[in-house]
């Protein structure tokens, strides 16, 4: 569980004491296999709580991160993407006011972001146990795959009570948008779009936990 706490580093410590957070991920493909890719972090649903949380030094148990701390901690990783072969443009945003976090960036090919999220498990950013290997494109074959992640049931059951509830109201959304047209998928909890160009899966998170959803597609485009 600790890979979904830790999503996005030390800034996650403020968010795991919350149930009210979304996490979304987007990539937009072109044709010759190169993209942006974007992942936020937004709680702006409990900005109120929070803002009163970050004033503190300790909740539960827990170290609350000062703001500098959690802006280190970002531009580490933002250093480690940008030393990434094929990866270019990096950005990153903090905004404390409403509680929303994100990383953006351009990639040669999608397994270059594969390769960043390696360097950030390598550097202790991310947990071990975070899913590197998730994406796969051939532009040849015109196939684009989200890769299969493990099950985190056994760890989410040993969770306290208390720490199962942050999960309670917490969402995903992972958003594919494709310069080409979509042909098929093979999973068809994607919900695509009316001009055939993009993909959205969304649902709480522990649902993907557990597995009721799955995450993993194969995508063939026109």
């Amino acid at each position: 569980m600790k890979i979904i706490i830790k999503y996005f580093f030390l800034f996650c410590i403020f968010i795991s004491l919350t149930s009210c957070f979304d996490i979304i991920d987007k990539i937009s493909l072109k044709a010759d296999g190169s993209g942006e890719y974007a992942v936020i972090l937004n709680a702006s649903k409990s900005k109120t709580r929070l803002q009163s949380i970050s004033k503190m030094e300790t909740v539960n148990g827990k170290k609350v991160p000062t703001k500098q701390e959690i802006e280190n901690k970002l531009n580490h990783a933002s250093d480690i993407f940008k030393n990434v072969p094929g990866i270019s443009n990096v950005k990153t945003s903090l905004d404390f006011d409403n509680f929303i976090i994100k990383l953006s960036c351009n990639f040669k090919k999608i397994e270059n972001i594969n390769a960043g999220l390696e360097q950030l498990k390598a550097k202790n950013i991310i947990g071990k146990s975070f899913p590197t290997q998730m994406y796969k494109n051939n532009t040849a074959q015109k196939t684009f795959v989200r890769n299969k992640i493990g099950s985190y049931k056994n760890d989410y059951d040993k969770l306290s009570k208390a720490d199962k509830e942050v999960f309670s109201n917490a969402t995903y959304t992972s958003i594919l948008q494709f310069e080409n047209l979509i042909k098929s998928q093979t999973n068809s909890s994607y919900a695509m779009s009316p001009n055939k160009k993009s993909l959205k899966l969304d649902g709480n998170i522990l649902d993907f936990i557990l597995q009721k959803k799955q995450i993993q597609n194969t995508i063939s485009l026109q």
